[in-house]
């Protein structure tokens, strides 16, 4: 994988040029601030790549904020629609352990994007 365009403690930002997806690989908690800097970086990504889906591998598993889970549903959801973001995919664990969370998410946007639920990025050129 190439550098990642955002690097925190909390997670990394990839662009996977033969996907064409945006990466975030979630290491830890975080919220507010810190979380969202993460994903508006993830936007400008969508932005800068027509087509570009966003992949979020959450196998370090954790419930967000509430006030980010609604942000994520008020303006990043739209945003990457608006930005040419189709496909939103979760990477899960086995035991699939956010499954509330993530479900609350696609619920609250299913009307925006698709969701799909993967165990490896790699799973992405079988759809």
């Amino acid at each position: 994988m190439t550098k990642p365009y955002y690097n925190s403690e909390n997670c990394d930002v990839y662009y996977v040029e033969e996907k064409n997806v945006v990466l975030v690989i979630w290491k830890r908690y975080c919220e507010l601030d810190a979380y969202r800097a993460s994903l508006n970086c993830a936007l400008k990504i969508i932005k800068e790549h027509p087509g570009c889906n966003y992949v979020a591998d959450m196998r370090s598993g954790f419930e967000d904020n509430p006030l980010d889970t609604k942000w994520v549903a008020d303006y990043f959801m739209p945003k990457a629609k608006e930005f040419g973001c189709k496909i939103i995919y979760f990477i899960i664990d086995k035991n699939n352990s956010l499954k509330e969370e993530l479900e609350g998410q696609e619920k609250d946007s299913a009307a925006l994007l698709e969701f799909k639920y993967i165990f490896a990025i790699e799973e992405i050129s079988l759809f």
